[in-house]
């Protein structure tokens, strides 16, 4: 153990999992930008698409809570390494793909690989991050997968146009086995056993970050009495709505945008990325706002007001989006919208943390299942919607009221009162 540090030890490690969220989503908006030569070299349509770019999230879903038990069982070391791993192998392999048939059960397992993603950062974040900090490292975490998504949407379009769609899923790929390697050698699970952490470090991580008791760590989780609460049906509710609306940017906004204004595809990827960087800063400015509130010891309503303000806005941002004849009214208000949306993540994540405790990894996974079991829905329900209706009006309505449903869940929400899960 060092006595002093330069650059505190915690602070890296944020920095390790913000360059992971942004392969994360990365990864998972190759699909969407990819769609076009997809579709044409495997002779899809737009609704077997819908299914393509659903089943990820519904593989993505399924293995949340077991993905987030194995994170508090192992260590994020071990389960982040092997995660990271296992889904950047599926996105490689989507490149061999041959029909529509390989294509979904590639995605699905892509989808299950990645569901360990954000449950291990979870309980990396319990271990590591102290309470008063927990908010602004959510934001960073979840800004990074924006920030992601918004460099990939033109750039992949890019790389796709310079090499082809097949080895663009291998290249990214190749990036997430690198990521799992480092990972491995320098993390560790437990502050006190990281080579390079000074003592004043690790006498102020322990000092404010909730303490795990060897009792409760090998006592066995209930899932029972964890579905049983009424707090973590509350926190799967709001985040199901939450990811409703912010999966329409990583699926259908792409293609969305090109077609209704005839854009080309680098162009498309542009105006696309917006509403990812107004994400971005959605999550700076709702982790402020968490870790604010929290100094001002309000701890309950540094939860509720962002996730509250947060879903005001993307009902109005996605309302008012309908309404636009122009792509850049349009993409201000959806941008606005998921701004308000991204705003949701970190008061949502910092419940899961505070409630779960030593189950955080658990708990977290379980709301993040039923995020996207909503992230599921978005993807079939914008094909069919629009080819039921010839619009997509119906479906915007449908997010619009979905966020209006989530502030009344935020308000019965005590993240402050621990889940008794043993």
């Amino acid at each position: 153990m060092k006595n002093r540090s330069l650059f505190p030890v915690r602070h890296k490690m944020v920095g390790g999992t913000f360059i992971l969220a942004m392969i994360v989503l990365f990864d998972r908006i190759l699909i969407s930008v990819a769609k076009d030569p997809i579709s044409s070299d495997l002779s899809l349509n737009d609704k077997q698409m819908g299914w393509v770019l659903s089943i990820f999230a519904l593989g993505y879903a399924l293995f949340q809570t077991p993905s987030g038990f194995l994170a508090d069982k192992f260590g994020a070391r071990r389960i982040l390494t092997a995660v990271v791993s296992l889904w950047s192998f599926f996105t490689a392999l989507t490149g061999a793909v041959w029909n529509f048939a390989s294509l979904i059960v590639v995605r699905f397992l892509f989808g299950m690989g990645e569901a360990g993603a954000f449950p291990s950062m979870a309980r990396a974040i319990f271990k590591w991050i102290p309470i008063r900090e927990r908010g602004i490292v959510n934001g960073i975490n979840f800004s990074g997968g924006r920030i992601g998504a918004a460099i990939a949407l033109p750039l992949v379009a890019g790389l796709i146009e310079f090499t082809s769609w097949r080895m663009s899923f291998v290249i990214l790929g190749i990036i997430g086995i690198v990521w799992a390697v480092i990972w491995y050698a320098w993390f560790r699970d437990s502050p006190s056993k990281h080579p390079g952490i000074s003592e004043k470090e690790l006498r102020y991580i322990e000092d404010n970050i909730q303490q795990p008791t060897a009792a409760l760590e090998s006592e066995k989780i209930s899932f029972g009495k964890m579905f049983q609460s009424k707090t973590m049906w509350l926190l799967m509710g709001q985040y199901f709505s939450s990811n409703f609306t912010f999966f329409f940017c990583l699926t259908w906004l792409f293609p969305h945008l090109k077609a209704t204004y005839n854009l080309e595809s680098i162009e498309a990827g542009f105006y696309s990325s917006a509403p990812l960087i107004f994400g971005a800063l959605g999550n700076w400015v709702s982790g402020w706002m968490v870790d604010y509130i929290y100094r001002k010891k309000r701890w309950e309503l540094s939860r509720k007001l962002p996730a509250i303000i947060g879903f005001s806005l993307a009902t109005i941002g996605i309302i008012a989006s309908i309404y636009m004849k122009e792509v850049n009214g349009a993409v201000i208000f959806i941008s606005i919208a998921i701004f308000g949306a991204d705003m949701t993540l970190s008061p949502s994540w910092s419940a899961c943390v505070d409630i779960g405790k030593e189950h955080s990894g658990t708990v977290s996974g379980t709301m993040n299942m039923a995020g996207n079991l909503g992230s599921f829905f978005t993807a079939l329900a914008f094909p069919y919607l629009v080819s039921m209706t010839g619009s997509g009006t119906p479906f915007f309505f449908v997010a619009a009221a979905l966020n209006l449903l989530a502030i009344v869940m935020w308000l019965a929400i005590k993240p402050q009162k621990p889940l008794k899960l043993t």
